[in-house]
């Protein structure tokens, strides 16, 4: 389990923040579980190499002085000009014995029959919402395509539940495969009615009007 390093926040002004941000540090809440809750502060680098290790949902050793807690990121606001840069966080403390929702991504996998065939793959889940103990979530979730024909799609009924279960309607798609596109055909030996462009037609006009 990865740890991670923080410190007690106790100032709280918006000045503070910019200064908090301007020394490498991301301000920070802890809370849940029924611990108390802390505002705190953690070193930038050190939280984005943290999340790399243990992933999104992953769950994480964060110590305040003496004080040790399990927790997962539970939300977390980002610079819109910098995808990087991490303005505030959120840690919720874990309670293994409860059930929590996350969301996992979606990772399709397999070479579908409909594709090569001409069809086109369009996956309309990247992330789905699952109900799971937190010592079970899981990286991702693999969609196998394979046998995925044109006109045929797969549905959140027909994935695998395992440990967890899906906060999703049974019908709701997450990946289909769509007919390959039909461009009109013009007959070649149709001929068209010859005439004038209307903008050379609204010109005569207005000229015969000009001279009268």
């Amino acid at each position: 389990m990865s740890v991670l390093h923080a410190n007690e926040r106790t100032e709280f002004k918006g000045s503070s923040k910019t200064k908090i941000r301007e020394e490498g540090l991301i301000p920070a809440v802890v809370y849940g579980n029924d611990t108390e809750n802390k505002s705190i502060t953690v070193n930038s680098k050190e939280f984005i190499k943290t999340i790399r290790e243990t992933g999104r949902n992953g769950i994480i050793s964060l110590e305040i002085g003496s004080d040790k807690r399990k927790v997962m990121l539970y939300d977390y606001q980002i610079n819109p000009l910098k995808s990087l840069e991490f303005v505030h966080l959120d840690f919720h403390v874990v309670d293994f014995k409860s059930e929590i929702d996350v969301d996992v991504t979606v990772h399709v996998t397999g070479d579908a029959k409909g594709v090569k065939d001409g069809g086109v793959l369009q996956q309309v889940l990247h992330e789905v919402s699952i109900k799971v103990l937190p010592n079970n979530v899981p990286d991702s979730i693999d969609v196998d395509v394979t046998e995925l024909d044109v006109n045929e799609n797969i549905t959140i009924g027909d994935l695998k539940s395992g440990k967890y279960s899906f906060n999703h309607e049974d019908d709701e798609v997450v990946a289909s495969i769509l007919p390959p596109r039909q461009e009109e055909e013009i007959d070649p030996g149709e001929e068209q009615e010859p005439g004038e462009p209307e903008l050379v037609e609204g010109r005569e006009n207005k000229e015969s009007t000009e001279e009268a």
